[in-house]
């Protein structure tokens, strides 16, 4: 991984985002960790633009939902936008999009490539789109989502990935084992404002899956659903 801010401008230019404050998309990338072993650079880290991008991809998912669907209910709604702007799917975007190759961590966060980087990787997405908004305006960070997250929404609808996770694995559970799963917190990792959670799902004892989310809610999600995925449901 290079830091350098000529590779960051390399990103850039590959999504043809040009910043008139390239400090900004600087930010975006920059974990509180690697400020930590960098005390000299003169660099803020992203947490406050992930906060702005997180409320810009939510107006700017629920408007697109709202109109590509008029003949859903609210309830239906909020499921779609929770499965589209989730850190699964936050993180995978992330990846596609080769973000993961700029990201400027501590030596020890570079290290942990696991569920952890995921959502170190989405909460990086938010920042960057909180970056697009104020260096371009909310045009180009509408742009930015529906060009990179929204094309997901008609995989996410025809696979049925909206749906509430953790009752369709209590049904196929309940069906296969006459036994209802249950969820137990693994580990916590990170400071008190920005925690990652690790949950387990178990069925008597025995654990089906994994899954990792910044509450314990969004974990247990993750977890049923890397349950539904590894039994093939």
């Amino acid at each position: 991984m290079n830091d350098t801010q000529g590779d960051i401008h390399t990103f850039a230019h590959s999504l043809n985002l040009t910043f008139k404050n390239p400090a900004l998309l600087r930010q975006a990338f920059t974990h509180r960790s690697y400020l930590n072993e960098h005390r000299g650079e003169a660099l803020e880290h992203n947490e406050r633009l992930e906060f702005l991008g997180d409320a810009v991809l939510e107006l700017v998912s629920t408007h697109f939902l709202y109109n590509k669907f008029p003949e859903k209910t609210e309830g239906d709604l909020t499921a779609y936008r929770a499965a589209l702007v989730n850190a699964v799917t936050c993180a995978a975007v992330a990846n596609d999009i080769k973000m993961n190759d700029f990201l400027l961590l501590s030596r020890g966060e570079a290290k942990d490539q696991g569920r952890a980087r995921g959502v170190l990787l989405a909460n990086a997405f938010e920042a960057l789109i909180g970056a697009i908004y104020l260096d371009q305006g909310y045009d180009a960070a509408k742009n930015f989502i529906t060009a990179h997250l929204l094309v997901k929404i008609d995989e996410i609808v025809k696979k049925n990935l909206w749906r509430d996770s953790k009752s369709t694995l209590q049904e196929k559970v309940q069906e296969a084992e006459g036994a209802t799963p249950f969820y137990s917190v693994i580990r916590e990792t990170g400071p008190d404002h920005d925690k990652v959670f690790v949950v387990g799902v178990y069925v008597k004892n025995m654990l089906l899956a994994e899954g990792s989310g910044k509450s314990k809610q969004e974990a247990e999600q993750d977890a049923s659903q890397n349950a539904l995925e590894e039994k093939g449901w």
